[in-house]
């Protein structure tokens, strides 16, 4: 049985881990760190930098779903996957895994100019804006678009009721609009993403690993 120590556990995605480990026989969690297998962490980034800490300390492989890292902590990532294996993952979803791969597949094949739009909507407590997976799909987008034929507007951020997340990508050329879009009707799949990433983080090498390394 694998043993989770959640940094965060009172949290949205938190809660939901720990109601999904009830059900799941594969998982324990834990309060005490020191004996955890893995540490997931979805707090706050000033929490998350103090939990890298303590993980290298006790050399604990971690998954980390925290949004709105600012470059210190990022560095601070970076620098303990090199002790560490660690998940960085802002969406732990296997659906915003395939609307990365179809937007790939359709930048690749697109031949024409077009106008693009990401929007993004979460619950009203969600503060960082635009939401870490709206960052890495217009990374994505930027990244692929070699030809540079897309031209992409500021991503539109909405924060509203309990939403558990609606990403939507908009190109729109002359005579036809091409729409993707990602709604997440409750966080297990979040909460079941994270646990995935947790059972196979603990049998890799150190490394900053993204959700794509561990699906593929």
């Amino acid at each position: 049985m694998i043993e989770l120590y959640i940094n965060g556990s009172s949290g949205r995605m938190g809660t939901t881990i720990n109601d999904l480990v009830n059900e799941n026989d594969e998982f324990k969690v834990t309060d005490n760190l020191t004996s955890a297998d893995v540490v997931l962490d979805f707090s706050h980034p000033t929490s998350t930098k103090k939990i890298i800490n303590s993980c290298l300390k006790h050399n604990i492989p971690m998954v980390i779903g925290t949004t709105g890292l600012n470059k210190d902590v990022l560095e601070n990532i970076d620098i303990a996957s090199k002790t560490l294996p660690i998940v960085l993952a802002a969406n732990m979803s296997i659906g915003v895994y395939q609307l990365k791969d179809s937007l790939k597949s359709f930048i690749k094949k697109n031949k024409n100019r077009v106008n693009c739009s990401i929007e993004e909507t979460h619950h009203l407590k969600k503060l960082d804006k635009p939401s870490g997976t709206a960052i890495e799909i217009e990374n994505l987008i930027k990244d692929e678009d070699t030809l540079n034929l897309i031209s992409l507007s500021k991503t539109v951020s909405h924060r509203k009721d309990d939403i558990s997340g609606i990403h939507k990508v908009i190109f729109i050329d002359k005579d036809v609009t091409y729409t993707y879009t990602h709604k997440a009707i409750s966080r297990d799949i979040f909460g079941n993403g994270a646990l995935y990433c947790a059972k196979k983080v603990i049998k890799l090498q150190p490394d900053l690993y993204t959700f794509e390394r561990i699906i593929n």
